[in-house]
């Protein structure tokens, strides 16, 4: 019989289906790139999901992430998150997390209950946070490095991130990993150097719900951005979180 899933099954058969409708995977950010992860899990049959982020979604949102509409502006964004969710896949469980994954918020979170952790945070001390407690767990972890100011999606590889090289963001992550004894990372990285942006319109014309860190008004540096490189990142993200599952490799790096 039919149903949502028969294309799926159709390349990854119903032992992967079934992996996958198992499969508890947590996805800390749900941006540019974390949404497009959530959407390809839910849509290619994940069964449980956890959905991690402290934003509202605002009107600069809408030019790369998939839940911001001009219907969602100033929802949090685990909550539109979460009705796309069920309106794609009603069966899927939804945990949310309206937090930004610290140091000071880890102890919220038991990693052990999961099959994979995804993070698509931007802040430096938040990931090598998610890395250092997932590889504590050893549970298998993927990691988004910096996708703001490019406009090359096929710029994107997947390595370790000990095999990285240009990205600013990769350079302290690998120097972090080393201090932390982590000695391997999947990550997904671009190649391309970064655009400088043309101006930072942001931080006068700010219109964020509330002011914290990511304000634009606070941030020290407005990143550029477009609908088509952190989607690209974060499809190839959820990509290979579904073969590392289902068992099924393509021409992804194996780091098991």
């Amino acid at each position: 019989m039919q149903n949502q899933f028969s294309r799926t099954q159709l390349m990854f058969g119903k032992d992967g289906m079934e992996k996958l409708y198992n499969s508890h995977v947590a996805v800390f950010g749900i941006g540019g790139v974390g949404g497009y992860v959530v959407e390809a899990l839910v849509r290619s049959g994940i069964g449980k999901i956890d959905i991690i982020d402290d934003d509202k979604i605002c009107l600069t949102n809408l030019n790369r992430q998939i839940f911001a509409t001009s219907k969602t502006i100033g929802k949090d964004k685990v909550d539109a998150s979460e009705e796309r969710i069920h309106e794609i896949n009603p069966n899927c469980e939804v945990t949310k997390f309206k937090c930004f994954y610290t140091p000071e918020t880890s102890s919220q979170f038991d990693f052990s209950k999961y099959n994979y952790i995804v993070d698509a945070i931007d802040t430096v001390t938040g990931k090598i946070e998610i890395v250092r407690n997932a590889k504590k767990c050893n549970i298998p972890v993927i990691s988004c490095m910096g996708a703001g100011n490019k406009v090359d999606p096929t710029a994107f590889i997947v390595s370790d991130i000990y095999k990285t090289s240009i990205c600013p963001l990769a350079k302290v992550m690998r120097k972090l990993c080393k201090e932390n004894n982590i000695d391997s990372l999947k990550v997904v990285y671009s190649k391309e150097n970064a655009m400088t942006p043309v101006q930072e319109n942001c931080k006068s014309d700010c219109d964020c719900t509330e002011i914290t860190e990511k304000n634009c008004k606070i941030r020290k540096q407005i990143p550029s951005s477009n609908a088509f490189v952190p989607s690209v990142a974060g499809l190839i993200l959820a990509g290979e979180v579904i073969k590392d599952i289902t068992g099924v490799k393509g021409n992804g790096i194996n780091l098991s």
